[in-house]
């Protein structure tokens, strides 16, 4: 709670992964995946309420030893492949109304980027609120420092290359930064995101991270490069 307002986590782990079999409880640093976005809502100063929606008993029994509530099986019509996030969120949201218990904020924290700490979430929290009068919602982005489009190119039919943007090549240091978003978190006042079924329109903060922690896990490549990074943050977090 900040400022006597409730603040609701939700960690999606549905079953069926195609990238990584059984990818949301996959071993990452000696812990199941799901383990690193539940302590980083468990260990939040803010978050009142943390539940992990699932479509399977088996990761749910995982949470639940973890010591995430779980109280719902997700229907298996919300945990396909394209669900959209805003109907896992309604799901988990409409739960709570039936039971008069209600939220001023919402947090969605995705097993996949487990570089999330509390202290990210609650800094991000901190923001949002701060920032209530002008902002609706909070969302994480990374410094897009290897991948400027001005040094993306297209290759024609012929194999040869063009340049994407008909721009003059400047010095990376002289370009201005852009962002993408990295997935690590989203945060959003309950009342905003039900209207506007996203966290991404014109009221939305920016989280920055950095780009160690931008890593979203897909594949078994991203799988090995965080668990050198989590065996090395010690070392990483001394380069600040």
């Amino acid at each position: 709670m900040i400022e006597n307002k409730k603040i609701l986590a939700i960690i999606p782990a549905r079953s069926g992964s195609k990238g990584l079999l059984n990818k949301n409880i996959i071993n990452l640093n000696n812990k199941p995946l799901i383990y690193w976005p539940i302590q980083a809502a468990k260990k939040s100063k803010y978050v009142d309420n943390a539940i992990l929606s699932t479509d399977s008993k088996k990761i749910q029994k995982i949470g639940l030893k973890i010591g995430i509530d779980s109280p719902f099986i997700r229907p298996k019509k919300i945990s396909r492949d394209k669900t959209p996030s805003f109907d896992v969120i309604k799901h988990a949201i409409d739960f709570f109304s039936k039971k008069n218990i209600f939220f001023e904020y919402i947090v969605l924290l995705e097993p996949t980027s487990p570089l999330t700490t509390y202290k990210d979430l609650d800094l991000a929290i901190k923001k949002l609120h701060h920032n209530r009068a002008k902002a609706d919602s909070i969302v994480s982005v990374s410094e897009n420092i290897n991948h400027h489009p001005i040094f993306n190119v297209i290759i024609k039919k012929s194999g040869l290359i063009n340049k994407y943007e008909k721009k003059p090549l400047k010095r990376r240091q002289d370009l201005n930064k852009i962002y993408f978003f990295d997935g690590s978190l989203y945060i959003s006042k309950l009342n905003a995101y039900i209207k506007k079924k996203t966290f991404y329109h014109s009221k939305t903060l920016a989280f920055i991270v950095p780009k160690w922690k931008s890593f979203e896990i897909d594949d078994q490549v991203d799988l090995i490069c965080v668990n050198a990074i989590m065996k090395n943050l010690k070392n990483i977090e001394k380069l600040k």
